[in-house]
């Protein structure tokens, strides 16, 4: 395996942002096409980026032949749109990088959980922005991924908003927040557009910190524009489990819920079909 750091400075970026890549090394004994590639976004509100939804998660991928890049993005004092360009200047780096990686610049994919989905789907959504293509030099249609998947993730600010994501991501509260046109720019099922790539999302209908509500509208939004989408609500579990099971469960037991270990299967086989 390939494991590098790469810092990762855009203005406003925080100390220790950064790539960590979990590349799968080429063998003479291995036919190994270009692989494609799946960026993470680990949740945290937006206030850190969670060890749970991270490594974990990679070599999940890296065991199913993808090639991975954990971005540590920056958090609260960090407002928006720096994560946003870090995100953009991530995939302009592995595109940089993909002969030399490996990597099928055609298909990177960006992952995130929690408030990285908002992140991620942030990214899926906004690619074409200007400032975006100035920042790394890239067209829109490099900047283009190639899927989106999503765990619980954070959507709206509307009625069912995580409000302290939002108050994190533009460092306000959100009582403060509620009459800005960016608050609403950033509750994405108004942002879905007819530009955006096939997406896979799972939630679980008990989920009281950041509710089912948020993976619905998207989910809408995302039918009447016909975005390819593969979606799973299970019946039980709280917010942010990680994987699920023993690899990324708490101290105190929490984050164990078996029936939704299945996701990872269900998104590897989504991703292999992408």
């Amino acid at each position: 395996m390939i494991h590098q750091t790469f810092q990762i400075a855009v203005e406003g970026s925080q100390p220790n942002t950064k790539l960590v890549t979990y590349l799968l090394e080429q063998s003479p004994e291995i036919a190994a096409p270009p692989r494609p590639l799946v960026l993470i976004c680990p949740g945290g509100g937006y206030s850190f980026t969670s060890d749970r939804e991270a490594e974990a998660v990679a070599l999940k991928f890296n065991a199913a032949g993808f090639h991975v890049a954990v971005l540590r993005y920056s958090c609260a004092p960090a407002v928006y749109p720096t994560a946003l360009c870090e995100v953009a200047y991530s995939v302009a780096l592995i595109r940089q990088n993909a002969d030399a990686w490996n990597v099928n610049p055609d298909k990177i994919v960006v992952q995130g959980a929690s408030a990285g989905g908002h992140l991620a789907a942030s990214y899926a959504a906004f690619y074409q922005e200007d400032f975006l293509g100035k920042l790394t030099g890239l067209s829109a249609k490099e900047l283009r991924p190639a899927g989106l998947m999503l765990s619980y993730p954070v959507i709206t600010s509307g009625e069912y908003a995580h409000q302290g994501s939002f108050e994190c991501l533009l460092g306000k509260s959100y009582a403060d927040l509620k009459d800005e046109p960016l608050l609403r720019k950033l509750s994405l099922e108004k942002a879905v557009h007819k530009d955006m790539p096939p997406v896979f999302l799972w939630h679980t209908f008990c989920d009281t910190t950041v509710p089912v509500e948020n993976s619905l509208l998207f989910v809408s939004a995302l039918k009447e524009k016909n975005i390819p989408t593969e979606f799973h609500m299970f019946p039980r579990g709280a917010h942010g489990l990680g994987l699920a099971n023993h690899l990324t469960v708490m101290h105190d037991g929490y984050g164990l819920q078996p029936e939704c270990e299945i996701w990872i299967d269900l998104a590897i086989t989504w991703l292999s079909n992408l």
